[in-house]
């Protein structure tokens, strides 16, 4: 029970080790003491859960627990993604939402998110009162109530997102394009969702990998390399003009271009604000999380708008999408939202914008990739993550943080900044970051500099000084 520590987005844990029923139990009976004390109870709560071991059976049990409390509770008859409970919540004007998923962890994980009834992620405040109850419930052992079967009713979670989704782009452009696509879920909850939306308006896209999986097919269901190698294949086998990709449960994108390469998340999130905040002239500023690519500095310069930079988590972007007008707020890791839509991540709202991007302008995502480039100059970026033994993250922390190391690679250290993590600027050439995973043992390792053969030289070195301290 100690095991339970809500990071970024809810709770992790290794399932049958850390997450148990159990566990999901007393979780969700935290999330119950906090509606009934902070919100409207008598809205309801939205439960869904993705593809991974055992979603639909945690989530029947976190249904029973909410509605022991008294709580109406809507739980999903079928897996869906993350955002479709999300915009759901917030359709319906539901008290919050619960999502049974690890997002885009390795299949041995399972999680438990909690969305607000604004419809996306819980800010830090809802979260320290969650984390307030759970103390509550653990140290006082707070027996739960026995369930209301009467409270607990059906949700078709994915007709209505559906429908909404199709709001959002020009179809016509689409149409008149005649571009076709690759969708891979990676066995993942968005399955099924963008080739619908596509074959409703008689635009090609095939699907990969779409049936459910709780071991992902053997893949790390993160919308990256390696992992997306099997979208790669079919994008080129099928001389497709783009392939979209999304992770385990359907809220961060990534994308390959027709000629196989890989469109990472930072250059998604360019060509994005681009095509919302440049060619479609859309209202409202810019945010970004503290990893993310110094591209979309000068974008917001060139367009006029004011750049927000947050600690990274996309409940920081939310937060600042419900306080203040922002277009699109964007994370390193392939989550964006806009103001168009949620303050939320969705993988399948940012391949439609991606699509009408490239329909706008008759042209592939690495063509316009080189526009980009051709402005405002080249970005490359890259991130490792080391799996370390016990006390080398903070070791590694403590060694970017002194004022005594001066250079790396010969590059001289000009600045440091430590928003979220450690962040070296090396001259002009560009920046390394490393950060402690939150849900993971990890130590993460981020660089972005004008060439690609410095970034992969940068991130080599600091893997090596991280694993000789």
């Amino acid at each position: 029970m100690s095991s339970i520590k809500f990071g970024t987005d809810g709770w992790r844990g290794v399932i049958a080790e850390d997450f148990t029923f159990a566990n999901a139990r007393i979780v969700a009976h935290a999330i119950a003491r906090y509606v009934v004390r902070n919100e409207d109870a008598r809205k309801g709560v939205l439960v869904g859960y993705d593809h991974r071991y055992a979603a639909d059976r945690v989530a029947a049990a976190v249904a029973e627990v909410i509605s022991a409390s008294g709580t109406p509770v809507w739980l999903a008859d079928k897996p869906c993604p993350t955002p479709a409970i999300s915009y759901l919540v917030r359709h319906r004007g539901a008290a919050g939402g619960i999502v049974i998923t690890a997002s885009h962890n390795p299949y041995r994980w399972n999680g438990i998110k909690y969305k607000a009834s604004y419809g996306s992620s819980a800010l830090p405040s809802i979260v320290a009162q969650i984390e307030q109850e759970l103390d509550a419930v653990l140290q006082k052992g707070v027996p739960p109530l026995p369930p209301r079967q009467n409270l607990i009713h059906p949700l078709e979670p994915r007709a209505p997102y559906l429908d909404a989704l199709e709001k959002l782009v020009d179809w016509k452009r689409l149409r008149d394009a005649k571009f076709r696509f690759v969708f891979d879920p990676m066995h993942g909850s968005a399955a099924g969702l963008l080739p619908e939306l596509f074959r409703r308006n008689r635009i090609s896209c095939e699907e990969i990998r779409g049936t459910r999986d709780p071991r992902f097919g053997g893949v790390h269901p993160e919308p990256i390399e390696p992992h997306i190698e099997a979208l790669r294949q079919a994008v080129c086998a099928g001389k497709c003009d783009a392939g979209f990709c999304a992770d385990g449960d359907g809220d961060r994108i990534g994308a390959i271009d027709r000629d196989g390469a890989f469109i990472n998340p930072h250059q998604i999130f360019s060509l994005l604000v681009w095509h919302l905040a440049g060619t479609r002239d859309l209202p409202g500023d810019i945010a970004k999380t503290f990893s993310v690519t110094k591209l979309i500095d000068k974008l917001a310069t060139k367009f006029g708008r004011k750049l927000h930079e947050v600690p990274i988590g996309f409940k920081y972007i939310c937060e600042l999408m419900l306080e203040q007008n922002i277009l699109i707020g964007g994370e390193e890791s392939g989550g964006i939202g806009t103001s168009l839509y949620l303050p939320e991540r969705d993988a399948t709202v940012s391949a439609l914008f991606l699509a009408e991007l490239m329909a706008w302008h008759g042209k592939s995502l690495g063509e316009l990739l080189t526009a980009l480039h051709a402005e405002f100059g080249e970005y490359h970026y890259g991130r490792v993550d080391l799996d370390l033994k016990p006390g080398q993250k903070e070791k590694a922390i403590a060694h970017f943080s002194n004022g005594k190391l001066d250079r790396l690679l010969g590059l001289p250290v000009v600045r440091r900044e430590d928003m979220d993590g450690i962040k070296v600027y090396l001259g002009e050439a560009g920046w390394v970051m490393v950060r402690a995973s939150g849900t993971e043992n990890l130590l993460r390792v981020y660089s972005e500099t004008s060439k690609p053969e410095t970034t992969h030289r940068v991130l080599n070195a600091v893997t090596q000084i991280v694993h000789e301290l």
